[in-house]
């Protein structure tokens, strides 16, 4: 795996060049310089973005306890993109950290894997209905020709993928994960993998509650569609004004090439390939679309260095919830307690020391 994404990289990294260099790099950054702070309004804007799709997961999770707020989900919103951006992990390693993030906060592994696979199956469903919406209005737009029969079936190669993904789920994928992680804990003596039980009925119990469904639907629906508006956003300031319409057709085909190149660390050059060739259908230069993309790199840039940084910072710092089950044994937060932070020193000496092992507070 390693080997793959190292090849997909040095790949990626040779089409983003190659880009740069045949269309111009020095055009590029002068229609950069042009958008001036421009672009930071730009930025502005996925704020929100992380906001609604931050209260979809926290829609989604339902009423278990403890329930972190949303001010929490915002975080791991943040953390998450930007493990998922910047760092070379198949653009789900933010899941992994994200799920890290919740046990730390008091959230047991099955709620934590249940409500962070939920989310991630929820906004890719979403992300489905908005790719299919993009390429309805592609075809209205500017008709039927070899270019758009070509996207339509790059794009549906993808949208097969998701639609495989979440079916598996009601077909017991997860049942199967969860039995073949059992298996090895006992084979190897890992400990604390019994926490996992349970997780094939609970992402069904979370599927099963329609108003949390559609709640979450609907903020991550507002989230994708936040992004068209970014896209129309950045244009204006590059100097190039495009359609509501057209720059949601440039979004949801652009978000799913990213997708598709999962394999590329950050899908780097994938991303601007896919740029070039959507922004060419509506008469875009390529180098206003590079400069689109660079945008976007920017913005994933901006928020994502202070995120990893932040993600480290919680994993220090971040507490169990009160009500929270602890990761020590049978220990559990006294529910009579106020509403203070937990604390290692405030508990039992056995305690403290039960979770600080668990937290990797102590070898």
């Amino acid at each position: 795996m390693k080997l793959l994404t190292l090849i997909g990289g040095a790949l990626g990294a040779g089409l983003a060049i190659w880009l740069l260099t045949r269309f111009g790099l020095g055009h590029v950054l002068a229609l950069l310089r042009e958008a001036g702070w421009g672009i930071v309004a730009v930025m502005a804007v996925h704020l929100v973005q992380m906001l609604f799709s931050a209260l979809g997961w926290h829609a989604i999770v339902g009423h278990a306890r403890p329930r972190p707020s949303v001010r929490d989900f915002v975080l791991l919103r943040w953390v998450r993109e930007g493990v998922n951006n910047l760092l070379p992990v198949a653009q789900v390693g933010g899941e992994f950290a994200a799920v890290r993030l919740l046990r730390r906060r008091g959230v047991s592994l099955v709620q934590a894997t249940a409500g962070t696979v939920c989310d991630l199956t929820i906004e890719m469903v979403t992300q489905i209905l908005f790719t299919i919406t993009g390429l309805l209005l592609l075809l209205y737009l500017l008709g039927r020709s070899q270019v758009t029969d070509e996207v339509v079936g790059g794009i549906g190669i993808a949208v097969l993928v998701g639609v495989v993904f979440l079916v598996s789920q009601w077909f017991g994928l997860a049942r199967l994960v969860e039995t073949g992680l059992m298996k090895l804990a006992g084979h190897f003596g890992w400990q604390g993998m019994d926490e996992i039980k349970g997780l094939h009925h609970r992402l069904l119990s979370l599927y099963k509650s329609p108003r949390q469904v559609t709640l979450s639907v609907v903020f991550q629906s507002v989230s994708w569609l936040l992004g068209a508006f970014e896209v129309c956003l950045a244009l204006h300031y590059l100097g190039h004004d495009r359609s509501l319409a057209t720059g949601l057709v440039i979004e949801s085909l652009g978000q799913a090439v990213k997708a598709a190149g999962f394999v590329v660390p950050g899908a780097l050059g994938v991303s601007e390939g896919g740029f070039v060739v959507i922004g060419s259908l509506f008469g875009l230069p390529p180098a206003v679309s590079i400069a689109l993309a660079l945008i976007k790199r920017l913005r994933e840039m901006a928020f994502g260095l202070p995120a990893l940084a932040a993600w480290q910072w919680l994993e220090r710092r971040w507490r169990p919830l009160q009500g929270a089950v602890l990761q020590g044994p049978g220990d559990t937060v006294d529910p009579t307690a106020q509403n203070h932070p937990v604390s290692p020193s405030t508990l039992p000496r056995e305690t403290a020391s039960a979770t600080a092992r668990a937290y990797g507070d102590v070898s």
